[in-house]
């Protein structure tokens, strides 16, 4: 943008936000430095041509209209866990709408229906929830993501094999779209809208507000916490594949979930029952836990403790809050992909030979299905329905870029999981964005995708919504076959 643009363009994001300085930042300002967003992933900077931090959806309305004008990229930013810092466009010079204002809540008694403002962090999501009558409903247990991105993207936790992901309890959004419209989207209302909000939002607009149901809160769980820290290769491999045996069986009851957690010193399973301490005794039995004599055995009634209680504490402790440098990777398992001993071999003799450039990497394996399969995979823009477990990986560096040896470390270790499989394409997780990654796109929305385009091509011709792997308008075909 030239000086002219520049300053014709400053002029109409401060008239956005009623002239109030508070409300945005310019590169290049004096204070941009001090009150601009960090990026999450420090070993992406990524610096904002602007930062807005509107309060009301009519203020969203007139900055992208600015954006628009001035031909500037947008993204909006709830918590902004990014991997990729896609929160702040992902490459330099977007317009970023931080969202931290939008903190409304509200509760429908009768219907059990809570609105919720898309710059809610999920820690106070959880304590609203719990306050407005004892209601919960499936989200992360890290409390500073937002839910303006957990909602849209996906949004996997403790309770997802029962209700389903968060993505599925949204039964409404308030969203900006690039004509600078706020339109309602519903199953009955602006449609295909919802549709691509529900796993691809960042690419269509900006959700100011969700309608979610809720679930009454579990009563009672039974979790228990493994950790195996001897052995060698075959001793972790017959481990796994127990494990794996277990979250595999198609009519594993839905009260039961599960993470594997694979890091420098050891393995830590964490379970979780839902249920009586009897019930859980027959199901020790039925399915003959392989491990049910070694752990730490709780029976908890506080849901607040329940939902601290997860393998991702464990990442939470390495990265959570704080900004740290890292390189992250995901793949799904369906069925027909489980690994089989060989597999497994080849995996664990790997993570015991490879260079890994640091030693806080960790691997974690989660258990998926449940109510997450019910739904269609063309029911919503995020696809992974038939996925059984979920692999993420990741090294964690510090402060200063992954070195060349950490990053190979996880690529070719996803080169020996999925050369150890049947063939099939890449499947990621759209919420762990790898943004070194090729088709990225197609890894994230497969078959979904041209579907995807379609609607981007009809709400946001221009391409204002942007990151680096964004559903784009009227792409050439992608390559290969998505199954």
């Amino acid at each position: 943008m030239g000086n002219s643009q520049s300053i014709a363009g400053r002029s109409c994001f401060l008239s956005a936000v009623g002239n109030n300085t508070d409300l945005v930042t310019f590169r290049g300002d004096i204070l941009y430095e001090m009150r601009g967003l960090p990026s999450y992933n420090l070993a992406i900077p990524v610096r904002p041509a602007v930062i807005t931090y509107p309060r009301t959806t009519s203020q969203v309305v007139d900055i992208v209209r600015c954006a628009v004008e001035s031909d500037y990229k947008v993204q909006a930013y709830s918590g902004g866990h990014s991997y990729g810092n896609y929160g702040l466009g992902g490459v330099d010079g977007h317009v970023v709408v931080d969202l931290k204002y939008f903190q409304n809540f509200s509760m429908d008694q009768n219907t059990h229906v809570a609105t919720i403002g898309a710059g809610t962090n999920l820690g106070d999501l959880q304590d609203r929830l719990l306050h407005a009558g004892g209601r919960a409903m499936t989200h992360g247990d890290c409390p500073q993501v937002g839910v303006g991105g957990h909602f849209t993207i996906g949004g996997h936790g403790l309770m997802d094999r029962q209700w389903g992901m968060s993505l599925d309890h949204v039964v409404e959004a308030e969203v900006v779209l690039a004509n600078a419209s706020v339109v309602t989207a519903s199953d009955t209302q602006n449609q295909d809208v919802f549709w691509a909000v529900k796993g691809a939002a960042a690419s269509f607009g900006i959700v100011t507000q969700f309608k979610v149901r809720t679930q009454p809160i579990p009563k009672a769980a039974l979790q228990y916490t493994y950790l195996f820290s001897q052995g060698g290769v075959m001793d972790r491999v017959k481990l796994f594949h127990d494990w794996q045996t277990l979250i595999s069986k198609p009519n594993l009851t839905r009260n039961y979930t599960s993470q594997m957690t694979i890091f420098q010193d050891g393995i830590l399973i964490m379970s979780s029952f839902f249920g009586t301490e009897e019930e859980f005794r027959d199901f020790q039995e039925e399915n003959g836990l392989p491990f049910q004599s070694m752990g730490n055995v709780a029976y908890i009634t506080n849901w607040l403790s329940l939902v601290a209680h997860t393998a991702e504490d464990y990442v939470i402790q390495l990265v959570g809050g704080l900004f740290t440098s890292f390189y992250a990777k995901s793949i799904s398992f369906t069925a027909d992909q489980l690994f089989d001993e060989r597999g497994l071999v080849t995996f664990f003799t790997y993570l015991d030979s490879a260079p890994k450039g640091t030693q806080a990497w960790f691997i974690i394996f989660d258990l998926e299905a449940g109510a997450i399969n019910d739904i269609p995979m063309n029911a919503t823009a995020y696809v992974h329905r038939d996925a059984v477990m979920w692999m993420q990986s990741y090294v964690v560096v510090g402060f200063d870029p992954p070195s060349f040896i950490a990053k190979r470390f996880l690529n070719r270790l996803h080169e020996v999981v999925i050369g150890n499989r049947p063939p099939g394409p890449l499947r990621s997780y759209p919420g762990y964005v790898d943004p070194f990654m090729k088709d990225g796109q197609m890894a994230y929305w497969g078959t979904n995708l041209l579907r995807l385009q379609d609607i981007k091509t009809r709400v946001d011709p221009k391409d204002v919504f942007h990151n680096p792997q964004s559903v784009a308008v009227n792409p050439p075909a992608p390559r290969g076959r998505w199954l």
